[in-house]
């Protein structure tokens, strides 16, 4: 397989700041910072009833943002194979698991009404499905599967870059919170899904790299 060109890189580079933006962002702002007195008072019971699951997830989750876009990079698994495969494991079984299963728990609690808790059921479910397919296709050395879930994988990962990128125009037009929240919820993951499968489909025909 080719390297890949700068233009094809640059997006991988711009996604790979955005993740670190909002791993360093949400926890500094929820892991230690303050960031939970500016929450709707809802959300601000939440947190501090469940301070320490809700904690457990930013980490985990910050983790995966970090490591994710590493993954993806042709040079490292071409060059440092080992090291590929261990940043691999520590994002599957550090960070998606523990992020997933913390964002399982925290579903049950919410903002946003009933839809709001499925649709943040629906990703974390999602985020351990991918996950645990993923690391089964690498075990039996099926790389191409592989990557194809860690894509899966990953555009569930930049639920938490995307869910922060819609939010803002929820107050700048003055939006019902609840209800936007709502909607939030499922439109941070259901795109990004879509998107990840239109770009498998697209790349179909290209040999993938173990």
């Amino acid at each position: 397989m080719k390297p890949p060109t700068a233009s094809a890189r640059w997006p991988l580079v711009a996604i790979g700041l955005l993740c670190f933006g909002v791993a360093a962002y949400a926890v500094g702002m929820y892991g230690f910072g303050p960031g939970a007195e500016r929450l709707h008072p809802e959300m601000r019971a939440a947190f501090e009833r469940e301070a320490l699951a809700i904690r457990t997830h930013i980490f985990a989750s910050a983790l995966a943002l970090v490591l994710g876009p590493f993954q993806f990079s042709t040079r490292l698994r071409a060059r440092h194979p080992g090291l590929h495969r261990w940043i691999g494991r520590i994002y599957l079984g550090g960070a998606v698991v523990v992020g997933g299963l913390a964002g399982l728990y925290m579903s049950i609690h919410a903002f946003g009404g009933m839809v709001a808790k499925l649709g943040f059921a629906g990703l974390a479910l999602g985020w351990l499905y991918t996950g645990t397919r993923a690391y089964l296709a690498a075990r039996r050395r099926d790389f191409v599967a592989h990557r194809r879930w860690m894509v899966r994988n990953f555009a569930l990962t930049l639920a938490a870059v995307t869910l922060r990128l819609y939010l803002p125009p929820v107050f700048i037009f003055g939006l019902p919170f609840a209800q936007a929240y709502a909607v939030i919820a499922w439109a941070c993951w259901v795109p990004n899904m879509m998107v990840a499968e239109w770009w498998l489909d697209r790349s179909a025909s290209r040999p993938a790299s173990a």
